[in-house]
């Protein structure tokens, strides 16, 4: 087989596949061949340290594995000048086999795109809940982002039997609840609540950004950029603005 029959080879096999594939070019010298097998070992390396890797990330889920419903809560949007905050609830199966979750600034846009298609696709249940800018004005932004996480726990199609949350212990509500510090870095499914939060508000604050193009929400997603506060500075406050966040910018 030349080299480009043995890469299709590759290919088409998944990671189970690959030692018997390596076993059988084993002997093949051909540097190419060689340079490929290489190249696939490697690939199969970093396979096996993601595996690794998310089987921790399932160390809390696994600790309250006699609840039936564990569901993660996290929320994004808490630090821009403009546009909502928004949560996210997710509750995974039990056999969940979705890898790279992972708190979602680590993550880039598309591999959070695909990630989130992917948790909506594979979860038992999803919901995301967005809160104004003038929620956030009349309640403060603690407030608001726990009214965040209440709609998107309540808008669960199948309830919680227990939360798993990123640090915060979120009032008004009856069901058992665990704070994980950083817990978006070390709990799969409130990592997969940080993803779908973030693709939901990201993709929202590039709709604003239509909208509104001085003020760059299609970049800064809302953030206090320097561009952000020099078009705040010059244009003044649009009606997506966080009136409490801006006081003192303009």
């Amino acid at each position: 087989m030349n080299i480009s029959e043995i890469k299709a080879e590759f290919e088409k096999s998944g990671f189970d596949k690959y030692e018997e594939l390596f076993n059988k070019y084993v002997g093949d010298e051909r540097s190419g061949v060689v340079k490929l097998v290489n190249t696939y070992k490697n690939k199969l390396d970093k396979y096996n340290e993601e595996l690794a890797r998310m089987d921790k990330m399932f160390e809390f889920e696994r600790k309250y594995q006699e609840f039936q419903f564990i569901c993660g809560i996290d929320e994004v949007g808490r630090g821009p000048l403009a546009g909502p905050v928004c949560a996210g609830a997710v509750i995974l199966p039990k056999d969940c086999d979705i890898l790279y979750l992972n708190d979602s600034k680590q993550l880039s846009a598309k591999k959070r795109e695909e990630l989130s298609a992917e948790i909506k696709e594979k979860a038992l249940a999803v919901s995301t809940a967005l809160v104004s800018p003038e929620d956030i004005d009349e309640l403060n932004i603690l407030q608001a982002t726990y009214k965040a996480m209440r709609i998107a726990i309540n808008n669960l199609k199948i309830k919680p039997d227990i939360l798993l949350n990123d640090a915060v212990n979120i009032p008004e509500v009856s069901i058992k609840q665990v704070g994980i510090i950083k817990g978006d870095a070390k709990s799969a499914s409130i990592a997969a609540a940080s993803i779908v939060a973030k693709v939901e508000r990201d993709n929202l604050m590039e709709k604003y950004g239509e909208l509104y193009p001085e003020y760059g929400f299609a970049s800064n997603k809302g953030y206090g950029s320097k561009e952000h506060i020099e078009a705040l500075k010059k244009y003044g406050p649009c009606p997506i603005h966080r009136r409490s966040f801006i006081k003192g910018l303009i």
